[in-house]
């Protein structure tokens, strides 16, 4: 007896509750998909959830370094035996360093930005479909996941960076301060534009894992489509014309010669190491990086509609 008047009053409780839920107003709990105008609560959205994507910075940076003995130093391994490697073989046996002066410096000036790019859109891939279980359990902004990947890179840029300036007080070939926009500006570009690749990327591999791969080749190639083993002045004897022009449309390949400008003393010496609109090429491609970037996270935002059910 007692056992049915529980079960009874369960199920009142159950559809009362029911009543009430169906009784409350409905609420958006996604973003605006509007191309234009949803752009604002998209960012919104994001800087509301600026506390989770700390928590989920640190969460990346823990299980990648997890019971290591070195810990977050291990960023500077792969960047000191690339600038090793090229050093040797293309500085030493095939006499690169003889025709650039502070060799070593300008290699590793270009690896560091170089690294930023090629660190974020390794890891974009599989921002999404690692962190699945999150996606199909609560609402947030797929966005975090890929700005995740960058503030990782950008932990990783910045120990290399702080070497890099360490490398040039000791040598002595310290840059001068005035160069140092052009920096800001390589920066600022491989930034914008790996966020609106990464986020391309993460959400066209949760349909398409093929892509992933293509990735890896895809940055191979790039890799000696930019002056980071050699120099802009090498580029200029072989292409001339539109082809010349077509090799300074990737706005990468500005923005690493904006990054070695600002970090190599030797090439503020060369009127023929830089385009001579170098200044004007960073800020157009930052426009583009831009652009490009707004494009890919209104596409991103249409598409994550049905993430969760394919992940």
């Amino acid at each position: 007896m007692f056992e049915r008047e529980a079960l009874i009053s369960d199920s009142s409780v159950a559809t009362q509750r029911k009543i009430a839920i169906q009784a409350l107003p409905l609420a958006r709990v996604s973003q605006n998909t509007g191309f234009i105008f949803g752009l604002p609560s998209s960012y919104a959205e994001i800087w509301h959830y600026r506390d989770l994507l700390g928590q989920l910075t640190r969460r990346e940076i823990r299980a990648k370094y997890k019971a290591s003995v070195l810990g977050i130093l291990w960023s500077l391994v792969r960047p000191l035996v690339q600038l090793l490697i090229y050093y040797f073989a293309i500085g030493q046996v095939l006499g690169a360093a003889r025709s650039i002066p502070d060799f070593a410096i300008y290699v590793f000036s270009g690896l560091t930005l170089w690294g930023l790019f090629v660190e974020v859109l390794t890891l974009s891939p599989q921002s999404l479909l690692s962190n699945g279980g999150i996606i199909k359990k609560v609402y947030v902004p797929r966005e975090l996941f890929t700005l995740s990947a960058i503030a990782n890179a950008l932990l990783n840029f910045g120990i290399q960076l702080i070497l890099l300036v360490i490398f040039t007080f000791i040598t002595g070939a310290v840059p001068p301060l005035a160069e140092i926009g052009y920096g800001v500006l390589g920066l600022a570009i491989v930034i914008v534009l790996t966020f609106g690749l990464g986020l391309l990327i993460s959400a066209i591999n949760v349909y398409v894992r093929d892509l992933e791969h293509l990735i890896g080749v895809l940055l191979t190639i790039f890799f000696w489509l930019s002056p980071i083993v050699y120099t802009f002045a090498f580029v200029k004897t072989t292409l001339q014309g539109f082809w010349l022009e077509l090799y300074l449309a990737n706005p990468v390949t500005v923005a690493v010669m904006g990054f070695q400008k600002a970090t190599w003393r030797a090439g503020s010496e060369a009127l023929d190491t830089w385009p001579d609109d170098l200044m004007t090429r960073l800020i157009v491609a930052l426009v583009v990086a831009v652009v490009f970037t707004f494009i890919a996270q209104r596409l991103f935002s249409r598409m994550q509609r049905s993430i969760a059910q394919e992940i």
